[in-house]
């Protein structure tokens, strides 16, 4: 009875225990198989008849917090053709020193956000052996779906500076990683596609870069072409910004140390703010008409994004824009024409609310995998492990 309860302790069928050996540091668990009629590789004949024995020893899953180590006591046996091999194991794959188990473990752990080292090290393999079974994992690319968004991030792999990053928005989940964001990459990329696949795209997600909407137009004729909701929201933010950097210029030296620590609570939107800070916002923003006006226009524009009415974001946008036009601040008149050129793009992000959230959050996961890795050169890794992380 305690044989079987130590033999299902450690999860192997047909394997006996005979002792085990504990160390500070490891775990040595010597077994052994009974033995069996095998089918000789040269000339198919079944055989019993046994050469000799070997000793492996095996890596195998941690237990007890330390590494483990089966020492199997293998039998060699020989056919009457004169033949010699090893008998077979379900949980030994051919020419391997660890339990296929632990190989499970291994690609299980590269989905956790630590790197290869301290995967091997948990493990008590190399890191060459963590870098092969990463090398063994393979993601196909898969079908376009209605909604796709697009987006670039910051890899400096061997395939270039910048890599892009292809998502189904409605579900939420990476398609595929490409090594260039460059056109003529994409280009080659979606003309591998079939043209059926392509008609189905509904709804294209991108920032504001126009290769990505020539992009759109050339390979998706059917998408609706939305321009993310984060992307031209920050250019109020940038604009109310360059205004207060402009006039604190013109200020005293502690009063622009007051301005610039306190930036907060114009950036901030004024609804939000405690009372004590919405004195000490209006206070600031006696100081001059433009900063003024500029708050105005930031506070109009973000509770219109926030609205979630179109036939209103559609009309106040305009509105928002011509006003912006004629305020006679330089910041918000370039913001206004920005607008303007973006306009078809920003109104479908008020109409369809999709946006690249869901890219920018696998962005930064993809910044923590880059971090705690110190940099992967290899592309193929790198994408590898990404989609590894995110499925």
């Amino acid at each position: 009875m305690h044989s079987n309860c130590t033999r299902n302790l450690l999860d192997l069928k047909d394997v006996y225990i005979k002792k085990v050996m504990h160390a500070d540091h490891y775990v040595k668990i010597f077994i052994e198989t009974s033995p069996s009629l095998h089918i000789c590789p040269d000339c198919g004949n079944q055989t019993k008849r046994i050469h000799d024995y070997r000793y492996q020893e095996i890596k195998d899953l941690p237990f007890q917090m330390k590494h483990t180590y089966l020492v199997l006591k293998k039998r060699r046996y020989v056919c009457q053709c004169g033949k010699r091999f090893t008998e077979k194991y379900h949980f030994l794959p051919s020419y391997q020193q660890r339990t296929l188990r632990l190989s499970y473990k291994i690609i299980d752990l590269l989905r956790i956000l630590i790197n290869i080292k301290s995967v091997a090290e948990i493990t008590n393999v190399s890191v060459n052996t963590v870098t092969r079974l990463l090398d063994t994992i393979n993601y196909s690319v898969p079908s376009l779906p209605e909604c796709i968004s697009i987006d670039e991030f910051k890899g400096d792999t061997d395939a270039g500076k910048y890599q892009c990053i292809l998502l189904d928005a409605k579900k939420r989940s990476i398609l595929d990683i490409l090594p260039d964001r460059t056109q003529s990459h994409l280009s080659a990329y979606f003309k591998e596609t079939s043209r059926a696949e392509r008609h189905r795209v509904k709804f294209f997600v991108c920032d504001m870069w126009q290769p990505y909407v020539d992009l759109a137009k050339a390979y998706f004729p059917n998408a609706t072409i939305i321009i993310d909701k984060y992307h031209f929201i920050r250019y109020v933010t940038w604009a109310i910004e360059n205004v207060r950097k402009r006039l604190q210029k013109t200020m005293s030296a502690n009063l622009r140390k007051y301005y610039k620590r306190s930036r907060k609570l114009i950036l901030t939107r004024y609804a939000k703010l405690k009372d004590e800070n919405k004195k000490a916002c209006d206070l600031m923003l006696l100081y001059n008409d433009d900063l003024r006006v500029a708050h105005n226009l930031k506070e109009w524009f973000y509770g219109i994004c926030q609205s979630e009415k179109y036939s209103y974001q559609r009309t106040a946008f305009w509105d928002w824009v011509k006003t912006a036009e004629k305020s006679g601040i330089p910041e918000f008149e370039n913001c206004a024409k920005t607008y303007r050129n973006w306009s078809k793009g920003i109104l479908n992000a008020f109409k369809y609310k999709y946006t690249n959230g869901p890219t920018e959050g696998y962005n930064n996961k993809i910044k923590v995998l880059k971090r705690l890795s110190f940099g992967m050169r290899n592309f193929n890794r790198f994408r590898t492990r990404i989609i590894h992380c995110t499925i």
